[in-house]
């Protein structure tokens, strides 16, 4: 079956996208805005793109009502914070996907914990195994209203329970309890694994 995107609407667009590129990462995002007031969002179109430097993207979609709180923040302080998303948090993550007024701060409302960060101003949510501090590298729009925000970790708080060697900065990944979207509105686990095939590899 040949399904042709340039002739879709967004929605069956959505649909086809998000049930065939799977699994993907959730991003948690904290801000603050011009005022301080704190937000966070959860984004399931989002992925690292690099080491050198260590890049950060997320798929920002804005609402009928105006921009996303969460671009408005960025670009107004060019700072972010990308929080992962734990299994026993999904309730809370629900709670922060609410399209509260924003002057509402979801910390409160998901009763999480802020926690300050160190080269950022946004906290980051003391409850995920995961924070990674962010700087703004680029806002592109792409879409009517759509936009790439595009940024640089420039550092990484990790649950120390995950921690199997930090000088040689090796992870126990399911430790973390991670979480990332399926389809249809549903999650998968970051468990089972499947090992890489050996192939012999020919001189050049």
């Amino acid at each position: 079956m040949i399904f042709d995107l340039e002739q879709l609407d967004t929605w069956s667009r959505h649909k086809l996208l998000t049930a065939t590129i799977v699994p993907r990462p959730i991003a948690w995002v904290s801000t603050l805005d011009a005022d301080g007031v704190a937000n966070i969002a959860p984004f399931g179109f989002f992925n690292a793109f690099g080491v050198d430097p260590p890049v950060i993207a997320l798929g920002v979609h804005d609402s009928q009502s105006g921009r996303s709180d969460t671009g408005n923040n960025i670009r107004a302080t060019g700072q972010f914070v990308v929080n992962l998303t734990p299994e026993r948090l999904l309730r809370e993550v629900e709670v922060t996907a609410v399209p509260f007024p924003p002057e509402v701060d979801e910390f409160v409302e998901a009763g999480l914990t802020k926690a300050p960060s160190l080269r950022v101003a946004p906290p980051r949510i003391l409850e995920s195994p995961v924070s990674y501090e962010c700087e703004l590298i680029e806002s592109i729009q792409i879409g009517a209203a759509r936009w790439l925000i595009v940024g640089k970790a420039v550092l990484v708080h990790i649950d120390d329970r995950a921690v199997i060697d930090p000088a040689a900065c090796y992870i126990d990944t399911r430790a973390l309890g991670l979480v990332a979207r399926a389809h249809a509105g549903s999650y998968v686990r970051i468990g089972e694994t499947v090992p890489t095939p050996a192939v012999e590899k020919q001189p050049a």
